[in-house]
C-alpha cells in the first residue's frame, strides 16, 4: 500500500470513529448521517486533494466503508453501492496482481449482504463499479474488489465491451496524465421495478461514471452515462456534462476543486476524448 493510501485509510477511520460516536450519543443510524461527506469534504481541504474523488450527497447518504483501494457508499435499500469513489495513478496501473474471481459478501455492510448466488440465472453480470483492473497494485485491494457492495446487476454485453473499453481508457489516461480520479455508479430512475436473488438485488435502470483529469498538461472533467443495456457504441457517444449526472445523481462531484474552476469543468460537454 502506498503512503497515500494509508493516509485516506486513517483519515476514513478516524470519520467512521466520529459518525459512529456521535450516532450512539443520538441514537442516529449510520445512513441517517447526511452530514458525513461534510466532514469528508474538510479531510479534503486539509489533506489537499488527496481525497478529490470522493463526492458529496445531496440527499440521503449511504454506509461509507473505506477500502483499500477505494471508498463507497452503500445503499441498503437497493443492496447496490450509491456510489463508488478511487484515485487511479500511473504507478498502479503496473501492478501484477492476478485476477481472484472470487466474489465474497462484504463483511463491513451493515445489515442484510449480498451473496454472489443473488446473481445466479438472473440473466446479469455481477458488473464491477471500481474494477479489478485498477486494482492489480495490491493483493488486498484486488481481494476488495470483489466484495458484492462494490458490485450491480448489468448487461453481459455492457460489462464486457463499452463498460470495459471505458476502463482500459481510465488507465491510459492515468498513465498519460499522471493520475486521475474516478466515482461511479448505478442510476435508478423508477422506470424499472426489476429485482434479483433471495435478497432482493434492485436492478440499475443506467450507469454514471465521471473522471477528472487534473494535470497541468490536460485539465477536464469528463461524463459518462451509460443505459443497462447492450450498446457496442463508441465511448463519446456516452459523454455528458458532469452537471447532468449531478442532476441525476444528487451528488455533488470534485468538490475540493477551487469553485469557479469545478463550475467551468463541470459544466462543458466534451465532444471529443482527450
Amino acid at each position: 500500500m502506498t503512503r497515500k493510501k494509508k493516509k485516506n485509510s486513517l483519515i476514513g477511520w478516524i470519520i467512521a470513529l466520529i459518525v459512529g460516536i456521535v450516532s450512539l450519543l443520538t441514537g442516529k443510524s449510520w445512513t441517517e448521517w447526511d452530514t458525513t461527506q461534510e466532514v469528508i469534504q474538510e479531510s479534503n481541504k486539509q489533506a489537499d486533494t488527496s481525497l478529490m474523488e470522493i463526492p458529496l450527497s445531496k440527499g440521503k447518504q449511504g454506509q461509507i466503508i473505506q477500502r483499500t483501494g477505494y471508498t463507497l457508499s452503500y445503499d441498503a435499500k437497493n443492496k447496490t453501492p450509491q456510489w463508488v469513489a478511487w484515485e487511479l495513478t500511473k504507478e498502479e496501473t503496473r501492478g501484477n496482481q492476478e485476477r481472484t474471481n472470487e466474489f465474497q459478501p462484504d463483511p463491513d455492510v451493515m445489515g442484510t449482504k449480498v451473496v454472489t448466488y443473488d446473481y445466479s440465472g438472473s440473466g446479469y453480470d455481477r458488473g464491477h463499479m471500481a474494477p479489478a483492473g485498477d486494482m492489480k497494485w495490491s493483493k488486498k485491494a484486488m481481494q476488495e474488489s470483489f466484495y458484492m457492495s462494490n458490485i450491480c446487476p448489468q448487461d453481459h454485453n455492457l460489462n464486457t465491451e463499452d463498460w470495459n473499453d471505458l476502463e482500459m481508457k481510465s488507465r491510459e489516461w492515468a498513465r498519460r496524465y499522471g493520475k486521475v480520479y474516478i466515482v461511479c455508479g448505478p442510476i435508478y430512475k423508477g422506470t424499472r421495478n426489476e429485482y434479483i436473488g433471495d435478497h432482493r438485488v434492485k436492478v440499475p435502470d443506467a450507469f454514471f461514471k465521471v473522471i477528472l483529469i487534473n494535470d497541468t498538461r490536460k485539465q477536464a472533467a469528463l461524463g459518462f452515462y451509460f443505459e443497462n443495456e447492450a450498446g457496442e457504441r463508441p465511448l463519446s457517444e456516452y459523454l455528458v456534462s458532469v452537471d447532468e449526472l449531478e442532476e441525476l445523481t444528487g451528488l455533488d462531484f470534485f468538490s475540493a476543486l477551487p469553485d469557479e474552476e469545478e463550475k467551468r469543468l463541470e459544466k462543458e460537454i466534451i465532444e471529443k476524448l482527450p
